[in-house]
């Protein structure tokens, strides 16, 4: 009586999830891609050096950069030309060499889904075309930027889609280039494309196991980024993005994580990340998600809304931004806000505008605390 009564809760929550957005169950299921980067084989048999290279797929960024560090330019650029798909998608490599490997890869790529990567001038720090493929591409000088952020997307992003015209500010390079637009000089941003989507909002929307296949891939990228000598980054999760982040969390070394459009992040709470990461979540009175229910059971759901104030993020005012996707329109406040963090100067160099005060002064009323002065405002980024 017992069993049946459980199977009966877990349909019924299950049913709650299902029908908690229009089309939930029009989603395709997709095989997460993993693993090393394509050419790893060859990459491991190569013995040009008079060297063993460094496994694509056990060695640590920091042992990646530390090998990179040891070689002349020549060797490096031998590197490059051999195995364009490996080094270009080699966390830990130098940027500049990941930049020209792609390059060379685009350049070969017979698909016209990747055509107008290969435009000049666009920073391609990883590409693999295998499966619906992947990208990540670079706004602003990531070498020089004092301060770095990453936009790690949802649903139906890949690299096929990622040039999309629809939704310039919604589509992963169109939030990056926002972002990076209103943070100003001194700052990067990557759209990071990096792991496997959800298709639809089927199944996989529901359940978490692409997202943890994506939290490891995340993690390795950004390890990959600090170990080439480049800042923590601020981590903006949109939607299922914010579920891999959410996985991800207790491993990033990341100075904050901004969720938007969250389903959930597979955590009760802001503790239950296990992250010195600052917490910030934002949703808009329009935005669909809300219409999904923050439950967690049997596998199915992500949990808590991180907009609850029992979460314990810093809430990013988005009563202006419309829709899923338009966190980052520009004039909107969640956008003015997320460049602040960002910048993680607002208050210090006294740029603190009315809505990026509003912004802050309401996650200072959640945590119950009283504003602080300008000075201060910012003060433990990645405490």
């Amino acid at each position: 009586m017992r069993r049946h009564a459980r199977a009966l809760v877990a349909f019924a929550l299950a049913a709650g999830v299902v029908a908690g957005t229009t089309g939930w169950v029009s989603g395709d299921a997709q095989q997460a891609l993993t693993g090393p980067p394509p050419g790893s084989a060859q990459w491991r048999a190569d013995r040009a050096l008079g060297t063993g290279l460094p496994d694509p797929e056990r060695a640590a960024p920091a042992d990646v950069a530390e090998f990179f560090a040891g070689l002349s330019a020549g060797e490096r650029q031998l590197l490059v030309v051999r195995h364009p798909s490996v080094v270009g998608n080699l966390d830990g490599a130098p940027l500049e060499l990941r930049y020209r490997a792609n390059a060379l890869a685009l350049a070969a790529e017979d698909d016209p889904r990747y055509r107008s990567l290969a435009a000049p001038g666009r920073r391609i720090l990883a590409f693999d075309p295998r499966g619906r493929g992947q990208v990540a591409e670079v706004f602003g000088d990531l070498r020089t930027a004092s301060r770095v952020a990453v936009v790690v997307p949802g649903s139906d992003n890949d690299a096929g889609t990622y040039d999309r015209k629809a939704a310039a500010h919604g589509a992963p390079p169109g939030m990056a280039r926002t972002l990076h637009t209103a943070a100003g000089p001194g700052t990067a941003v990557v759209a990071w494309v990096g792991y496997t989507t959800p298709v639809g909002v089927g199944i996989d929307a529901a359940t978490g196991g692409l997202a943890e296949a994506g939290a490891g891939r995340l993690t390795r990228f950004t390890e990959g980024l600090t170990a080439d000598g480049l800042p923590g980054p601020a981590v903006f999760c949109h939607s299922y993005g914010s579920v891999v982040c959410g996985l991800a969390a207790h491993r990033l070394r990341a100075t904050d994580l901004v969720v938007l459009g969250s389903p959930g992040m597979r955590a009760d709470d802001v503790a239950g990340l296990r992250t010195r990461a600052r917490v910030w979540a934002a949703k808009d009175p329009t935005d669909w998600i809300d219409n999904v229910p923050n439950v967690r059971f049997a596998g199915l759901g992500h949990g808590t809304d991180p907009t609850d104030p029992a979460f314990g993020a810093r809430r990013v005012p988005a009563d202006d931004a419309r829709g899923h996707a338009g966190y980052f329109a520009p004039g909107t406040d969640s956008l003015r806000t997320f460049a602040a963090i960002v910048r993680g100067t607002a208050t210090r160099d006294g740029a603190r505008g009315p809505a990026v005060a509003r912004a802050l002064d309401g996650a200072e009323a959640l945590e119950g605390t009283q504003a602080p002065a300008d000075a201060q405002a910012l003060e433990g980024v990645g405490r």
